[in-house]
């Protein structure tokens, strides 16, 4: 079974060489970088095996993108503290959405409205728990502050993300900026498959879900390397995503 690998960051500008990933289930680093092939240095090596080879990279590039203190940076809270930091946080909050479905969007009346008619209708269908957080958006974008989503969307879409798409309405309405990226192009762009939110490019928020696609806690994380990453992932995602208009624009003749 091939490794759940992710890319951490490289030391070098130009060709993308050295490069450090981290094995998402093991914690293991992978580098790769231009082999140490000189004889009189190879020979100075103690323990190398046959079929090892030594790779030479920058020691910046450890210091900056090898996992640091993984088990002790990562907090893990409820769903209530989670909530809580949309209250609480300065600048911005930025989200990324991969997953093809989500299954407390499938909880509401809203959900049976779309699956029944094609739309969610307007907002006299919300529900209080949409309503309270449509309310907290609203005060925090009119302080100025921005709210952003960047949605990952498959071909052809799944009802989840027409969902979305159909309800990301009420979410600019309250003043949130919400894009939408193909599938294919986030492939491309290679981002990540995870779910966060980073608060004022400082705090990351890891959505975990379980194998019935249920938002079960959140993972928060400060460590400097996994912040520059997703704030990294967060520059490509937004740079190359569309507006909702132009998006469906794009679906309608794709079709």
């Amino acid at each position: 079974m091939a490794r759940r690998l992710r890319f951490n960051g490289t030391g070098s500008d130009i060709s993308g060489c050295p490069s450090l990933h981290e094995d998402l289930d093991t914690g293991e680093v992978v580098v790769h970088g231009p082999p140490l092939s000189d004889p009189d240095d190879v020979a100075q090596l103690r323990h190398l095996s046959a079929g090892e080879v030594a790779v030479v990279v920058p020691r910046d590039l450890l210091v900056d993108w090898s996992p640091k203190g993984r088990a002790r940076q990562a907090r893990t809270i409820d769903l209530d503290e989670f909530n809580g930091l949309f209250a609480r946080f300065e600048h911005t909050a930025w989200r990324l959405e991969t997953r093809r479905r989500y299954a407390s969007d499938e909880a509401t009346d809203r959900w049976g409205r779309f699956v029944e008619t094609g739309t969610v209708g307007d907002d006299s269908v919300l529900g209080a728990e949409h309503n309270r957080f449509g309310d907290m958006i609203r005060a925090q974008t009119a302080q100025g502050k921005r709210i952003e989503r960047v949605r990952i969307v498959d071909r052809p879409p799944t009802t989840g993300q027409l969902y979305l798409l159909d309800s990301a309405r009420w979410n600019i309405g309250n003043g949130e900026d919400i894009r939408n990226l193909w599938r294919d192009d986030a492939d491309r762009l290679r981002l990540p498959a995870e779910d966060f939110w980073l608060f004022d490019s400082r705090l990351i928020a890891l959505l975990r879900f379980d194998r019935d696609d249920q938002l079960t806690h959140v993972d928060l994380i400060t460590e400097p390397a996994e912040v520059v990453r997703c704030s990294m992932v967060r520059d490509a995602a937004w740079h190359h995503a569309v507006s909702r208009q132009q998006f469906m624009a794009q679906m309608r003749n794709e079709g």
